[in-house]
């Protein structure tokens, strides 16, 4: 560290500059932190690496700026601005206010809202204390800023997924002795081909413009609970390679934390969720080699879990075994709730693809899953191409080595059938469930729901009733006794066996 920067670390760290408050420092490879009562001063260390320069007073004032207005796009709240580190008229260092830009700055820090440590996302999830609300509401979180994040145009898809590929593999291949040779080269040529697959589709995606500035580090360490709700911080502001991504690369970050923690029912609740409201589901044939790239970046830098690392990505890049899992029954039959509650168990990691009925008419509308459309839109024509397009979906997903659980009435015999003839054309196992339960417990149900996709109301449920559902080919599961009765019926039914 540069003797200037020595001095405002000693003043930094010490309390009389803080009024004779407590600081606790803490140092990474890029910052030093000065946590102060009710405020964070991160001050940027001065050093170069391949994938940033914080080697002058300017650069580091430029890049605490914009770490400021990266991160004020979801965290505001946290990021109060950048301050100046100044001498008074008696030649002693000073903190100036925030936002000013004097010429004799002798360094600039971030000023931060100092949080509880404790509601981070990685400590929840230490304690057991992640729950599927909280997924469900970060997932929201996610796809917000996605969608704020405006496209950048003339980006390559592939190219730069390969460049940081080789940068990682080449890493891992002079790590000394830690990593077995043979797991690393069998990951680098997964990776290699994986990526060679799917270089196509990446490209078009960022055609398309879904290379956008994201976060660029979404892990769970970077997220905290303030005001009771998930807030992304911490994002990348020093390099584009990082932070100008696909946003499935963003969101593959997140979902692969939580695989490695032995957290994959709260991984698939989050893709699907997210796929929910922002419809991605044209790039999951490359969700496989996104999730293995963040799980080598991980294996490079956290030593101690190398090798569980690795072995996560080949598990990601394995092909998979797909299948196609079919519920059908009336509205408050309990359809999405033993989808959510299946869709871990089955495919490649993160876990099966739900594709809801209810869902995809909302998408295809424009709008979001938890608005009311009008009556017009539950003709039977519209019936039939929701159907269509639920097939097509999960004919790509089965394609690309995913399972599926398909989520609709199928009140039609016709309807059953076209995915029964679905998982035969894709060459998948099938297994279809008819779910039901007594007329006053579905009236119930569709009362009780809130925010949900399902415009469902206690006279759809009298007409649904009355439908001529013809002969019922696949097993019947009653609901009414609840969810662990119920998908020990539907478990039992499909021949999943569950420890």
């Amino acid at each position: 560290m540069p003797d200037d920067q020595r001095a405002i670390v000693a003043f930094l760290e010490d309390p009389a500059s803080h009024g004779g408050a407590a600081v606790e420092r803490v140092t990474t490879h890029i910052s030093e932190l000065f946590l102060v009562g009710a405020r964070v001063y991160k001050l940027k260390r001065a050093v170069v690496f391949p994938y940033l320069d914080f080697s002058t007073a300017s650069r580091r004032r430029a890049a605490c700026a914009a770490e400021v207005a990266v991160n004020r796009r979801t965290a505001p709240q946290l990021y109060l601005g950048v301050a100046p580190v100044v001498r008074d008229a008696a030649g002693r260092m000073a903190l100036g206010a925030l936002d000013a830009t004097p010429d004799d700055a002798l360094d600039w820090v971030v000023v931060m809202r100092r949080f509880d440590q404790a509601q981070l996302f990685d400590r929840l999830a230490l304690r057991g204390a992640l729950t599927p609300a909280l997924v469900r509401e970060l997932a929201d979180q996610v796809v917000a800023l996605h969608r704020l994040a405006a496209p950048e145009p003339g980006r390559d898809g592939a190219g730069p997924l390969r460049a940081i590929l080789e940068q990682n593999l080449a890493e891992l291949a002079e790590a000394p002795g830690a990593i077995p040779a043979d797991l690393t080269a069998r990951v680098a040529a997964a990776s290699r081909a994986a990526l060679d697959a799917v270089a196509g589709l990446l490209d078009r995606r960022a055609a398309a413009g879904r290379v956008r500035r994201c976060h660029g580090d979404l892990h769970l360490r970077n997220i905290c609970l303030i005001d009771e709700h998930p807030t992304l911080f911490d994002a990348i502001e020093f390099n584009d390679a990082f932070a100008v991504i696909d946003v499935l690369y963003d969101l593959a970050f997140l979902v692969m934390d939580l695989l490695h923690r032995g957290l994959a029912e709260l991984a698939n609740q989050l893709l699907n969720r997210y796929l929910e409201k922002l419809d991605e589901l044209d790039g999951i044939p490359a969700l496989g080699v996104l999730l293995a790239q963040r799980a080598i970046v991980r294996a490079k830098i956290d030593r101690d879990q190398s090798i569980a690392y690795l072995d996560l990505a080949l598990a990601c890049l394995a092909p998979g075994e797909p299948r196609l899992i079919a519920l059908g029954g009336f509205s408050g039959t309990g359809k999405t709730t033993v989808a959510r509650a299946l869709a871990p168990a089955f495919g490649r990691p993160p876990g099966a693809l739900i594709l809801r009925s209810d869902v995809v008419r909302k998408q295809l509308a424009g709008v979001t899953p938890e608005t009311r459309l009008a009556p017009s839109a539950y003709g039977r024509r519209q019936a039939a191409e929701i159907y269509d397009a639920l097939r097509r979906r999960a004919e790509l997903a089965l394609g690309a080595g995913y399972a599926v659980v398909l989520d609709a009435v199928h009140a039609r015999p016709d309807e059953r059938a076209a995915a029964v003839a679905l998982a035969q054309r894709c060459g998948v196992p099938f297994a279809g469930l008819w779910l039901q339960a007594p007329p006053a417990a579905l009236t119930a149900r569709v009362a009780a729901r809130v925010g949900d996709a399902s415009d469902a109301t206690a006279d759809v449920i009298r007409q649904q009733l009355a439908y001529d559902t013809g002969k019922l080919e696949w097993p019947v599961i009653e609901t009414e006794a609840g969810l662990d009765a119920t998908l020990a019926q539907a478990r039992a039914a499909i021949g999943l066996s569950i420890d």
